[in-house]
C-alpha cells in the first residue's frame, strides 16, 4: 500500500475525503448493478439528468465500456486535468459484483496514478480484503446507519448472504457485525475510510454518536452524515432539516472529522462535486 507521506498526498487530492473539491474531481463508474440488502431508502427505478442522488445511473456499463469512458474523460482538455479519482459505487453494491474488480485492475494497468475509490455497504468487507489489496484500492466508503441491530431492523427488508435470506435483526445483525470487522480490517490494511450515515429522523438519530464513536476507535478517517431523501419506505419521513445536520455534525466532530459538502452523488457522476457533466444520455 502507499506509504504514509503519499497517503496523505492522495487524500489531499480526493474531494470527498476533505480534498479541495473545488479543483479536483471524480468520475464514478456505473458497473456494479447488483445488491444484498434492501434499504429501505433505497430506491433505483428512476433516472432524470437533473437528480443526484445514490443508486442513479442512465445504464450500466461493462467493464470494457468504463474503460473506454475513462479513456474519453481522461483525454478531454476540460476534464482530464481535474479527474484524480475513479470511483465505483453501485448502482448495486460493488463488493457483490466481480465487475467492479475487472474494471479497477484495467484502471491501474492504464491509470495508475489515479485514486481507486469503493463504496459498500460492507456486507461483503471482511472476505474481499485481499481483493481490495491486490487492485491497490486507496479510499473506502462504508454506508453503517446503525449499531443496535433492533434499529438496523427498520432500515433493513432483508440481507442476501451466501445464499440464504435473512430478515429482521437477525438480518441487521449480520450486516452489522460484518461492516464493523471490515473496517477494522480496512483500517489494519491501510485503507482511507469514509463512513456514511444516512439519518432518518425519528429512527436512527440516537445512533449517529455510537457510530461516530465507535468507527473512530476502529481506524475511520471521516463520517458524512447524510440527509434521508423521502422516497421508497420512508418516503413519508421528513427529511432532517439543514439546521439539524449542521448541529449534528458540530456535536460530532469533535470524535471525529466531519465530511460537509457531500452532494449525495449519483453512480456515474462524473466532474467537480455540485458540478456534474452529462456524458452518457438516457436510454
Amino acid at each position: 500500500m502507499a506509504t504514509s507521506c503519499n497517503k496523505m498526498e492522495k487524500i489531499q487530492g480526493h474531494p470527498c475525503f476533505g480534498g479541495n473539491h473545488h479543483k479536483n474531481g471524480r468520475m464514478h463508474l456505473a458497473v456494479a448493478p447488483k445488491c444484498n440488502i434492501k434499504c429501505g431508502y433505497c430506491t433505483r427505478r428512476h433516472d432524470c439528468a437533473n437528480e443526484s442522488r445514490p443508486g442513479v445511473t442512465s445504464r450500466i456499463l461493462t467493464p470494457a465500456e468504463a474503460i473506454v469512458k475513462v479513456r474519453e474523460v481522461m483525454a478531454s482538455p476540460v476534464t482530464g486535468p481535474i479527474i484524480k479519482v475513479i470511483g465505483i459505487a453501485g448502482p448495486g453494491d460493488p463488493l457483490f459484483n466481480e465487475e467492479t474488480f475487472e474494471t479497477f485492475r484495467m484502471i491501474g494497468q492504464e491509470f495508475p496514478h489515479l485514486i481507486k475509490c469503493l463504496s459498500t455497504n460492507g456486507l461483503l468487507l471482511p472476505e474481499k480484503m485481499k481483493l481490495l489489496e491486490e487492485i491497490d484500492l486507496h479510499s473506502l466508503t462504508v454506508t453503517l446507519n446503525a449499531l443496535d441491530p433492533r434499529v438496523g431492523a427498520k432500515i433493513y427488508s432483508h440481507v442476501l448472504h451466501h445464499g440464504v435470506r435473512y430478515t429482521g435483526e437477525e438480518a441487521a445483525a449480520l450486516l452489522i457485525g460484518n461492516q464493523l470487522e471490515g473496517i477494522r480490517l480496512a483500517a489494519e490494511l491501510g485503507l482511507t475510510i469514509k463512513i456514511n450515515t444516512v439519518l432518518i429522523p425519528g429512527v436512527n438519530d440516537d445512533q449517529i454518536p455510537v457510530i461516530s464513536a465507535k468507527v473512530r476507535e476502529l481506524g475511520a478517517f471521516v463520517m458524512n452524515i447524510m440527509p434521508l431523501i423521502p422516497q421508497a419506505d420512508f418516503a413519508h419521513v421528513l427529511p432532517p432539516s439543514p439546521e439539524r445536520l449542521d448541529a449534528l455534525r458540530l456535536a460530532n466532530e469533535k470524535t471525529i472529522g466531519q465530511f460537509k459538502h457531500c452532494k449525495q452523488c449519483r453512480a456515474d457522476a462524473v466532474g467537480l462535486i455540485g458540478q456534474d457533466l452529462q456524458l452518457t444520455p438516457p436510454v
